[in-house]
């Protein structure tokens, strides 16, 4: 049996937006390192942080002092601190951060780390909302990260991030791609998409035979106050069920080992990658 045990931090603000991006990256940086020594303690593999994991949310803005909130990846920062930790733990770490790529060009980004710490690449959130409260397009440029899976040393995985997770034609790409367990990284409140956190991801795991992990904060932000970020972290199997899962109001880890044999065993099962029918959904893709 092929196992992985996996490790979700969902977490709070630790500072007041009023403050410099710089010193909340380095504050919520800091307020990670007893969580991923726990980790590191309980033997996780793969550990994964929710969107854009030592900021706040600040989407609801449209405030260009967020964009010195961008490091480089993987030179800045936050990854090279992750990395290091990568390698000390022999740990996979899933590092989703506010990505500078040239002066003035932004990505909501993760980056991935393999357990003896080299970099193993990184995926752009290909999906990016404009809606009230969700102004992201002033922030980032969608990504065209051509659905990467990286061969980690304890399994193949891939990435989507938060509203993402509403277009399945990527969990699709990700589950063709090889990618055996989907981490999200998400940033996303009660209301609207609340029911959907345990409908789409449950099902999109269904549909594609893979494990999907999925990271949600927790907690409100001022000054924008939208709505109350529900944490919920949570493992899904390729079933559909939902294995384990995190509060909706508390910093957590949330632990779990999978066994990456149901990938296999559900797949042959279906058999939904056999009996797919590509040549006919070129309304999919041929444009409006």
């Amino acid at each position: 049996m092929q196992k992985m045990k996996i490790g979700l931090i969902q977490m709070g603000l630790k500072t007041s937006t009023d403050m410099e991006p710089a010193s909340i990256r380095d504050a919520m940086n800091e307020a990670h390192l007893p969580m991923i020594q726990q980790a590191a303690e309980q033997g996780v593999q793969v550990l994964c942080f929710q969107e854009v994991f030592n900021q706040p949310y600040f989407c609801p803005s449209q405030d260009g002092k967020w964009y010195a909130a961008a490091e480089r990846v993987p030179e800045g920062p936050t990854c090279q601190m992750m990395q290091k930790l990568a390698a000390e733990h022999r740990m996979v770490i899933i590092v989703p951060v506010y990505e500078e790529t040239e002066t003035g060009v932004y990505y909501n980004t993760a980056a991935v780390f393999d357990a003896d710490g080299s970099y193993l690449g990184k995926y752009h959130k290909t999906h990016i909302p404009q809606v009230a409260g969700f102004w992201e397009k002033f922030f980032f440029k969608p990504g065209q990260s051509n659905w990467p899976v990286f061969d980690t040393a304890y399994g193949k995985i891939g990435v989507y991030i938060c509203y993402d997770r509403h277009f399945p034609e990527g969990w699709r790409a990700l589950a063709l791609n090889g990618a055996e367990v989907i981490f999200n990284p998400s940033a996303t409140v009660a209301g609207l998409s609340q029911y959907l956190w345990e409908l789409e991801q449950p099902a999109s795991a269904a549909a594609n035979g893979c494990f999907i992990a999925a990271i949600n904060r927790v907690g409100t932000e001022a000054p924008w106050n939208i709505g109350n970020f529900y944490g919920s972290s949570y493992i899904v199997n390729p079933r559909g069920k939902i294995e384990a899962q995190a509060s909706d109001t508390d910093d957590e880890l949330l632990v779990h080992e999978i066994d990456l044999d149901m990938v296999r065993e559900v797949r042959n099962n279906w058999q939904f990658f056999r009996d797919r029918r590509p040549e006919t959904y070129t309304r999919l893709t041929d444009g409006e």
